[in-house]
This record gives structure tokens, sequence and C-alpha cells, in this order.
């Protein structure tokens, strides 16, 4: 009888982990969770906003998201994609400054 009881115990702790015990220690180290009122965000996100460039023309968003449009399609390689939208960019950009620059000289 004795025997059976030995062997009833032992079968029940053998599937737990084979006679195994992993004790396994749990870090928790104090987190500081910091407390932002309104007011901190507000000026934070205004801060932020303010070094942002204007809003492109409708024009422009057209032009470049057409030209994505038709790499991520397929029917423009991204190369050509990219160069035709880099220089559409400069070209515009430089005139954008010739005429800043006319202007500045007529006003004087």
């Amino acid at each position: 009888m004795a025997k059976t009881v030995q062997k009833a115990q032992q079968e029940t702790h053998a599937g737990d982990g084979a006679g195994l015990h992993l004790h396994m220690r749990t870090l928790h180290p104090p987190v500081p969770v910091p407390y932002v009122t309104r007011e901190e965000m507000a000026t934070t996100a205004r801060a932020a906003t303010s070094r942002l460039p204007g809003n492109p023309p409708v024009k422009d968003l057209a032009f470049y998201g057409g030209l994505g449009a038709l790499a991520v399609a397929g029917a423009l390689e991204w190369p050509v994609a990219l160069a035709v939208g880099g220089a559409t960019w400069l070209v515009r950009s430089g005139r954008k400054q010739k005429q800043e620059q006319q202007t500045m000289g007529v006003g004087t």
C-alpha cells in the first residue's frame, strides 16, 4: 500500500516541471510618470508647429501626389519619378527666387 501512495506522489510531481523548481526574480523599477498640464502641451505644440513651413499650394500637392501614385502603380520607375520631382522643385524654386529678387529690385 505504501508503494502505491509513494508512486502516485511521484507521478504528480513528475508532471510539475519534472522535479525542477525554478525561482525567478522580477524587477520592478520605479518609473516616474511626468505630469503635463494642458497649457504646457499647448505651448509645446505651438512651438513645434511654428517651425514648420507653410502649406504647399494644392497644385503642387496634386502634382507630387500624382507622381508618387504613378511610381507606386508601376507606371513610372521610382528613380524617374524622383528625378522629375526634383527637377520640377528646382525649376519652381528658381523661378520664385527670381520673382522675389525682381520685386525687391523694383521697390528700391
